[in-house]
């Protein structure tokens, strides 16, 4: 037996790239809307209230009017925008930061996609501040580089455009007013007190990224080592399916390697790698934004919700 579902914002790059995912599946029957509808709120709440589970590919407000269209109690949402990140009434959709998390997305009704760069953030930093390595109010700085699919459609027409700018061969820096919008996620989902610094960089690459967190062990309130945390994330990840800890390289190991940001590409997994000494650390999380950090991460929290293994048509 199928379960219904539609995709309102179908057209975007998460949306795209969740039907991708849907090909071939037997279990999922697709409502289509149609191209001169999209924008319709009468046709929206029809086909949102046909659907065992609709997902919102849509931005914060249209995401929000979406969520105020289903009349029908059996409806599903998975959101995909920033809108419903830090409403505790919804499910944080990243199943591996606890069992808490998981046996929430499962029986919930309501479910918040996480956001690429929180996703990468938070899988490092939720552990950490739960086990006691990072204090609550510790000053947590982040930084992250980026493909420009994450961008969205007018970007992306940009880069891959006759016309690019110069400047877009570069590395760019934005979000530096420290008002990223994923900052609100990244403080309330880790367990920090404090909102962190966050520096993002978008890459003239398509996608894929890594982001992360360098701790000055002297400032910790306790006896920190690179192998006491690089233990207490690999204990924490020990059983997950799409998290994987890396193995801890030597000093001499590190100074010959180089960590891609595109190297997940298409993937929907996260590596965590642990580097420097015991003196300076590195913490890195390596994802693919449109996979584990949108897409992969959607339909991951979709298959639990069925009750069916979650890492069905993810790679």
């Amino acid at each position: 037996m199928s379960v219904k579902i539609y995709i309102d914002g179908q057209e975007g790059t998460t949306g795209l790239k969740i039907l991708e995912r849907f090909e071939g599946r037997s279990d999922i029957e697709l409502l289509r809307i149609d191209e001169e509808k999209r924008k319709d709120a009468a046709e929206r709440g029809r086909l949102i209230n046909m659907s065992d589970f609709t997902f919102l590919c849509l931005p914060d407000a249209a995401a929000r009017e979406a969520v105020s269209l289903v009349e029908n109690d059996h409806v599903r949402i998975i959101d995909a925008s920033t809108a419903h990140r830090t409403n505790p009434d919804w499910a944080y959709g990243f199943p591996e930061l606890s069992p808490e998390h998981r046996e929430k997305i499962k029986g919930s009704k309501r479910v918040a996609v996480p956001g690429c760069y929180a996703s990468g953030f938070n899988s490092i930093v939720y552990p950490l501040v739960k086990g006691g390595v990072i204090p609550e109010d510790y000053p947590v700085f982040a930084y992250a580089t980026s493909g420009y699919s994450g961008a969205g459609k007018k970007a992306i027409a940009v880069y891959e455009g006759s016309e690019k700018p110069y400047e877009y061969n570069s590395p760019r820096q934005y979000a530096l007013s420290q008002e990223h919008k994923h900052l609100p996620e990244m403080q309330a989902v880790s367990g920090l007190k404090y909102k962190p610094m966050f520096n993002p960089i978008i890459c003239d690459y398509y996608s894929g990224m890594v982001v992360s967190v360098p701790l000055q062990t002297r400032t910790l309130s306790r006896d920190t080592s690179a192998e006491s945390v690089h233990r207490t994330l690999a204990e924490h990840y020990r059983d997950a399916k799409m998290v994987q800890v890396m193995p801890l390289m030597s000093i001499e190991e590190q100074k010959s390697f180089f960590l891609a940001s595109n190297t997940l590409s298409g993937v929907n997994k996260m590596q965590i790698f642990v580097f420097g000494n015991d003196e300076q650390i590195l913490l890195c999380s390596r994802l693919d934004n449109l996979g584990k950090g949108a897409s992969g991460a959607a339909v991951q929290c979709l298959n639990i919700m069925m009750g069916i293994d979650e890492a069905v048509g993810l790679v």
